[in-house]
């Protein structure tokens, strides 16, 4: 395990106590808590509908929520004046990049620095250019629109976005989704060395089993509106719990820990 221990303890760098999520008559989240550790990488699964996307949302502070609390470094994410700082100190690779469509790669990453970092132009662009390099970009892409990138780069290049403040977490949400199966691995390798180079924590939504069994540390499972279960993978495995066994002991899960198990 690779979460940090202060004074023996794990350090909590994200926590969330009570929350409800609502929308409408629709309740998502009814009192959900999920504690995040320093230098883990959490995944969180369910099955549609859970709210995967939703507590990603909630937990940036972009999703204030009906009820509960929601901490990030021991501070609340939703008081007034904290946006700023979370937004400092987190980054966020969103489904399909979220990219603007009208600025090249390098513009897109230079923006959260001249916005937030308040960088002169040519010293975001200069730090840009490295945080492209740095998620395994050519230098060239810098100059494309994401519309000339393909699915695999367009996930780097919203990566090297997520990267530019030099976050101390790192949010993903479905970061392997489209990929094909080679791409997919490797972005998965690219997190973990990001991780160990720059001592990220890395809260990560996503479906892929071969990405839980590559890099995930713990997982937590959402259903019933809570946090059903958030451990190891093999404890989150034998919970006794139909949707936990179909998708961990069905035919996907059982290619994957085979494959898991031929790579060690």
């Amino acid at each position: 395990m690779s979460a940090a221990r202060a004074n023996g303890h794990v350090e909590i760098v994200a926590q969330a106590r009570g929350v409800r999520n609502c929308f409408g008559a629709q309740t998502v989240h009814e009192g959900l808590d999920l504690d995040m550790r320093r230098g883990e990488v959490l995944a969180v699964v369910g099955g549609s509908g859970t709210g995967k996307s939703v507590l990603l949302r909630t937990l940036v502070g972009l999703n204030r929520p009906a009820a509960g609390s929601v901490r990030l470094f021991g501070q609340d994410v939703y008081a007034p004046g904290m946006q700023d700082e979370a937004t400092r100190r987190i980054g966020v690779l969103f489904q399909q990049g979220a990219l603007f469509s009208s600025l090249t790669v390098l513009e897109n990453v230079a923006l959260p620095l001249i916005e937030h970092a308040r960088l002169p132009i040519v010293e975001a662009m200069r730090l840009a250019a490295l945080k492209i390099a740095l998620a395994g970009l050519p230098a060239e892409a810098g100059g494309k629109l994401p519309m000339e990138l393909s699915g695999g780069m367009v996930k780097r290049a919203a990566l090297a976005r997520a990267l530019a403040l030099d976050p101390d977490i790192l949010f993903l949400d479905e970061p392997t989704a489209g990929l094909d199966p080679i791409g997919a691995a490797a972005f998965d390798q690219l997190i973990l060395t990001l991780r160990g180079a720059l001592g990220l924590t890395v809260f990560l939504v996503t479906h892929d089993l071969d990405t839980l069994y590559a890099i995930a540390d713990r997982i937590a499972v959402l259903a019933n509106r809570r946090v059903l279960v958030n451990d190891r993978l093999e404890i989150v495995a034998a919970i006794d719990d139909a949707w936990i066994q179909e998708y961990f002991h069905g035919p996907r899960g059982r290619a994957a820990q085979a494959a898991r198990t031929r790579e060690s």
